[in-house]
């Protein structure tokens, strides 16, 4: 049973979203909660920008948002998520993204594709995602970073 918990982040939470934090050795591979807290204000990318917590009892262990086009079916990107540096190791980075993709289909049943990137020298998150199911693309962003898309349908 998955004991992770997504919750939006809003004003009763954000000052929990933003006391997570990367060793600093993680920091250049995903951006930080108050950048992508920022984004959600301003939504660079898509129509909608959704910043969320994840818990696990009741602590705040990770962090993710999701970019995407309402009503798409292939328009949704997972960026951000990281898990704290106090509970890295404790293999909640599986758990906390199978749940990130369960609540993805559940709160967007249209969503049939969901993507993501991934700093080509981040073999841990690489990993992970694989894992998963989520497949290279063999395709860089605008950034470097690699395309992994996982089909949900």
């Amino acid at each position: 049973m998955n004991l992770i918990r997504i919750e939006p982040i809003g004003k009763n939470n954000w000052e929990e979203a933003y006391s997570i934090s990367l060793l600093k050795s993680q920091e250049k591979l995903v951006p930080s909660v108050i950048e992508s807290l920022a984004w959600a204000y301003i939504k660079p990318w898509d129509e909608a920008f959704d910043p969320y917590i994840l818990c696990k009892d009741d602590k705040s262990i990770g962090f993710f948002y999701l970019s995407y086009t309402p009503n798409s079916t292939n328009n949704y990107w997972i960026g951000g998520f990281q898990i704290d540096k106090e509970y890295q190791g404790r293999g909640l980075g599986t758990p906390s993204l199978q749940k990130i993709v369960e609540f993805i289909q559940e709160t967007h049943r249209q969503c049939e594709e969901i993507s993501l990137t991934i700093e080509i020298s981040n073999n841990h998150a690489r990993k992970l995602y694989e894992k998963l199911g989520f497949v290279n693309q063999n395709i860089e962003n605008q950034d470097g970073e690699i395309i992994y898309k996982l089909k949900l349908k």
